[in-house]
């Protein structure tokens, strides 16, 4: 009779064995689905919050804030500095500005530098029409890197709208898209105007 106990107690072992397995499989499977549940929900609330964006107006290019990477500065490039002369019409004028672009990576400015005939082609455009007035003001220094900015990806097939070119009609926004621009900012090296 000894041997009846003997085989019960092994089977009442493997119960509670399964039992354990099945209520640890239970709770990692439920945290595993309450965590996938919350990641859903996350990456629906931010495709919600993109959405509104497109909605309104987008943000300027040069709005957008990015934080340096201390492991990644940014890269600039240089352009030889631009001599032309000025829009007056009263006298000849001059100016000679000296562009620097900064860039995302030192892969797309060496992808830059390929275009850089188109690119200073537009640059001398702009600064062609511009007068020594516009020129000397705060407002028209940034003026020109906007439109410095806008035309030295031009010829990558990126076009950057200038918000101030369109008046917006009342009471209907303007839809548009970001548009991505890998040339962040436009920095001026020396700016005479004579």
């Amino acid at each position: 009779m000894s041997s009846a106990p003997a085989a019960d107690a092994p089977q009442k072992g493997n119960k509670k064995l399964i039992i354990i397995i099945a209520a640890v499989l239970l709770l990692v499977l439920g945290g595993g689905g309450a965590f996938a549940y919350i990641q859903k929900q996350k990456a629906a609330a931010a495709a919600a919050a993109g959405d509104d964006e497109e909605e309104g107006e987008a943000p300027a290019p040069h709005a957008e804030a990015k934080k340096h990477d201390s492991k990644h500065p940014p890269t600039f490039v240089p352009l030889e500095p631009f001599v032309v002369n000025l829009a007056d019409k009263e006298a000849d004028r001059f100016a000679q500005v000296g562009v620097t672009l900064e860039v995302e990576d030192a892969k797309f400015a060496e992808e830059l530098k390929a275009y850089m005939p188109a690119i200073r082609n537009g640059i001398l455009m702009v600064l062609a029409h511009k007068t020594s007035q516009e020129l000397l003001s705060q407002e028209g220094k940034i003026a020109l890197q906007k439109e410095i900015l806008r035309e030295s990806v031009l010829p990558l097939g990126i076009e950057i709208d200038d918000e101030d070119d369109a008046p917006a009609k009342k009471g209907k926004k303007k839809k548009r898209r970001a548009v991505y621009n890998p040339v962040s900012a436009v920095h001026f090296s020396n700016f005479i105007v004579q």
